[in-house]
C-alpha cells in the first residue's frame, strides 16, 4: 500500500531580503529569571545573510502543518530554502513528490530514500518504487512570527 500522506506542505512566497544589521548581544537569555543587568556590548549581526547565504538561489516559503514542529518548524512559519545545495542525509528539505511539496528531514540509507517528520504521531514517508522524488531545496532557516503589528 502506498502512503501518501505528506503531512506539511510548503507553499512559495515574494518576500524581498535586504541588508539589514542588528545588534548581536554577547549573552544568552533566560528562560526564568533575568539575569542583572549589564552594560551590553555588541556586534552586528546581518539576519539576511544567516537566512539566505546565496540569496540567487534561495526563496522562502510559508509552512502549512504540523509535522516538523519538532524541528523548530511550527504550522505558519516562513523558511528559507537554498536551491544551490546538495542534500544529504540529515538534512531538512523541500521535497516535491508527485508534485506535491513538503518539508522534512532527509533520510538515505542503503540507496533507500525516506522523508522524516519531527513529529511523533506522523509516520515516515517511505518512497514506493515508480514514485519520483525531487528534492528540491535544503532549508536555511525557519522563522516564527510571535508578534503581528
Amino acid at each position: 500500500m502506498m502512503n501518501t500522506e505528506l503531512h506539511t506542505t510548503c507553499r512559495m512566497l515574494d518576500i524581498r531580503i535586504g541588508s539589514l544589521d542588528l545588534r548581536h548581544l554577547p549573552t544568552s537569555v533566560q528562560g526564568g529569571f533575568p539575569s542583572p543587568a549589564e552594560d551590553f556590548a555588541y556586534t552586528p549581526v546581518n539576519l539576511a545573510t544567516r537566512i539566505a547565504p546565496r540569496p540567487v538561489s534561495t526563496f522562502v516559503m510559508r509552512v502549512r502543518g504540523d509535522s516538523m514542529k519538532d524541528a523548530g518548524i511550527p504550522d505558519g512559519c516562513l523558511i528559507s530554502v537554498d536551491r544551490s545545495i546538495n542534500p544529504k542525509h540529515g538534512d531538512i528539505v523541500v521535497a516535491a513528490i508527485d508534485g506535491e511539496y513538503t518539508v522534512k528531514q532527509l533520510s538515505i540509507q542503503n540507496s533507500k530514500y525516506a522523508l522524516k517528520p519531527a513529529n511523533e504521531n506522523y509516520p515516515t514517508f517511505d518512497l514506493e518504487e515508480g514514485q519520483v522524488l525531487e528534492i528540491w531545496g535544503v532549508v536555511m532557516a525557519a522563522v516564527t512570527e510571535l508578534h503581528h503589528p
